[in-house]
């Protein structure tokens, strides 16, 4: 097990409800995880799996991050957010990634996958965000794309249009999340956009677990 926790880390951020009748042992089963969220690819990490003993196909591998459900936490009350979206190809098209992002702590709050962007997915994407954290006094950090602030104004909560300063620790994240899935050609290929849209998510708990 030592070995295990120089090649994982902390990883009580998994949970393992999912698990029925798995022939792999629990704290492998988050070592594969963690492993191919931080950088592996699925051939990868059945590799390092095989070092202790055990051998799972990539799909299991694949299946495990899918059934874990894993979300960013909620209940926090952030200063500021950073909200932005990037587009991801998945199967050759384009889809738009949603994030906001506590500056002050480096951390994804809620991350959202859509077909398109506009002023009323951007709402929606709000009230999700809403339900989860209390922004309510926060202030909204923006590029200068029109349908963030026309969402931002309609909801009535606060904004500011800036490219530069705390509004970079998106971006930062963006730019992590396209080396990330550089080992997919930047996009996700013979998926759903709602398996693209898991893999995000579980991305993002990995990501705050190590801020």
């Amino acid at each position: 097990m030592a070995e295990i926790t120089r090649l994982s880390g902390c990883s009580d951020w998994i949970e393992l409800d999912f698990v029925e009748r798995e022939r792999t042992p629990s704290e492998l089963m988050k070592l594969g995880i963690r492993l191919h969220l931080a950088g592996l690819s699925l051939s990868n990490t059945i590799r390092e799996l095989e070092k202790f003993g055990v051998e799972r196909s990539r799909k299991a591998v694949h299946d495990w991050v899918q059934k874990a459900d894993l979300q960013p936490a909620d209940d926090t009350s952030p200063d500021h957010v950073a909200l932005d979206e990037t587009v991801i190809q998945i199967n050759g098209q384009q889809f738009w990634l949603y994030a906001a992002v506590d500056p002050e702590t480096n951390k994804f709050l809620h991350v959202r996958l859509f077909t398109t962007t506009t002023t009323a997915l951007t709402q929606r994407f709000l009230q999700e965000l809403r339900e989860k954290h209390d922004v309510s006094d926060a202030v909204f950090l923006v590029d200068y794309a029109k349908h963030l602030a026309a969402a931002l104004r309609r909801a009535g909560l606060r904004f500011q249009t800036i490219r530069h300063g705390n509004r970079n620790a998106v971006e930062r994240i963006f730019r992590e999340i396209k080396r990330r899935t550089s080992s997919f050609s930047n996009s996700f290929s013979h998926v759903q956009p709602t398996t693209a849209e898991t893999w995000l998510q579980a991305f993002a708990v990995w990501w705050n677990s190590l801020n």
